[in-house]
């Protein structure tokens, strides 16, 4: 896409104190069904409502992946929000979540019988993130439920185009509603935890550092 953003599609959101009506106007957007790409503290990222079954298709279609049984993440507000939806097994598991969370880490954890209802499968398992970012947690909070969470990071991409918000708006607008500009993006994803197994197994070693 050549020329001039339009300014409806890209919002300049601060991570410091988010504007309340931008904030806003998300969540407007996402309660429609729109899809939004909006900044984590690790790289950019693309999302919509966790009710928004078409959009999460749409999203898996584009990311390669089975519409129907999506590996798709959850971003979550706290620790309250997640345990709506989850399984915290025991207290080992609940303290090294509070230790490590709000973080750049993807846990993937026991789901509750919330999440195959809305993924309309059976899914046992899912990725859950509550991010060091407060644009992202506001959106969530204002909201009143997780949404749906996929790197738009690409180990093959020029950095460029998943780090400046303008360069990823022009990549990836035909997919998105709203392009969040929350400043520049890091390079780095976040570390995926495995937490479902009787150890505790880090899969990818990315941006966060796990304390045990």
């Amino acid at each position: 896409m050549g020329g001039k953003i339009p300014a409806e599609m890209l919002i300049r959101i601060y991570n410091e104190n988010p504007n309340p009506k931008s904030i806003r106007q998300v969540v407007d957007l996402l309660e429609d069904g729109g899809i939004i790409i909006y900044p984590t503290d690790t790289v950019y990222a693309m999302g919509c409502d966790i009710l928004a079954t078409k959009s999460i298709e749409k999203i898996a279609r584009f990311k390669g992946l089975n519409p129907k049984n999506p590996e798709l993440s959850l971003i979550f507000h706290d620790m309250s929000q997640l345990s709506e939806y989850t399984i915290i097994r025991d207290n080992t598991l609940f303290k090294l979540l509070k230790r490590n969370l709000p973080g750049p880490f993807t846990f993937i954890i026991q789901a509750n019988n919330q999440i195959p209802k809305l993924f309309k499968n059976k899914k046992k398992t899912v990725g859950i993130r509550i991010p060091d970012n407060n644009i992202v947690l506001e959106i969530v909070r204002e909201l009143g439920r997780p949404i749906i969470t996929t790197s738009i990071h690409d180990s093959d991409e020029v950095i460029e185009y998943t780090t400046d918000p303008e360069l990823i708006y022009e990549k990836y607008h035909d997919i998105t509603d709203i392009m969040i500009d929350g400043g520049f993006g890091r390079s780095e994803a976040s570390t995926i935890v495995d937490c479902t197994g009787e150890e505790i197994e880090i899969v990818r070693q990315g941006l966060g550092v796990l304390e045990l």
